[in-house]
């Protein structure tokens, strides 16, 4: 049997990888049901690697060569999906995120990442590591900044973001910073690249008061959700938890503001920090 070519690095590893993986799992006529079952994984997962959704992690691939005789093929490729330019907890949950075609993100406390500004980013990034150096502050806001690109293209993906009111009210970096934040936020919804809301303190208790929830849709794989804390982060793809935490954003969304109104307290609170004298 002709077996396939390694994987270009410079190509997209992941999406290649998957449809290998389709390719070998009809041949040898598994089901994704099947195939998964010996890993404890559901079919759905197996659809989603090979979508290119999901990681191929390496006892994946020492399976589906062992399962599906390819020679090591996949072990080998493995090590072009290991290397990520973000944080362990975090590399899944961006890599899916650049290919889905719909994003649902509330966040309690800070603009969420695709939203922000150099500055914004800046000064988070020196609040969680204040002894890195000027370089390696740098570099990280460069990586946020190029996450935030996928938002380039004028259609897709369709962002929805719900931002609480403390997120607005928190000066990260000062007047002139958080001024910036706002109204780029705020341009980015008159561009009509992002739907927004704000979740007000009127609102009271409400279903996400446990953390943040991202929720992504693609065209040819099922939704994942992903939640975070603090250096951690769960990539999930089970149906009933996805359609739980689908439901925990719906109930944020019938809590925000309008869209309308919401865009309308942002471009005050942006007006309001421009106009504020900086503290000593």
């Amino acid at each position: 049997m002709t077996r396939p070519k390694d994987l270009d690095p410079s190509s997209n590893p992941r999406a290649l990888l998957g449809a290998e993986l389709r390719h070998a799992r009809e041949r040898a006529g598994f089901s994704q049901e099947a195939l998964g079952a010996p890993l404890f994984v559901s079919g759905s997962f197996i659809g989603q690697l090979e979508a290119g959704t999901r990681r191929m992690h390496l006892e994946y691939a020492a399976h589906f060569d062992e399962t599906l005789d390819m020679g090591g093929f996949f072990t080998r490729n493995c090590g072009a999906l290991a290397k990520s330019k973000y944080p362990d907890h975090f590399a899944e949950a961006a890599e899916a995120e650049a290919s889905a075609t719909t994003i649902k993100h509330y966040l309690p406390l800070l603009i969420p990442g695709l939203l922000q500004t150099p500055a914004y980013s800046a000064e988070l990034f020196r609040s969680y590591r204040p002894m890195a150096t000027d370089d390696e502050i740098k570099e990280l806001v460069t990586t946020r900044m190029d996450r935030a690109r996928l938002l380039d293209n004028p259609t897709t993906p369709l962002l929805w973001a719900i931002l609480d009111e403390a997120a607005l009210r928190r000066p990260v970096g000062g007047p002139a910073t958080m001024a910036e934040a706002l109204r780029h936020v705020a341009d980015l919804a008159h561009r009509h690249r992002v739907i927004l809301q704000v979740l007000p303190f009127s609102a009271g208790a409400h279903a996400g008061m446990g953390g943040s929830l991202k929720l992504m849709e693609f065209a040819d794989a099922p939704p994942l959700c992903f939640v975070e804390g603090l250096d951690t982060g769960r990539l999930i793809d089970d149906p009933a938890t996805v359609a739980r935490h689908t439901m925990t954003f719906s109930l944020l969304q019938a809590l925000g503001r309008s869209p309308r109104r919401s865009l309308a307290l942002i471009e005050s609170m942006a007006h309001d920090y421009a106009h504020e004298e900086p503290h000593p």
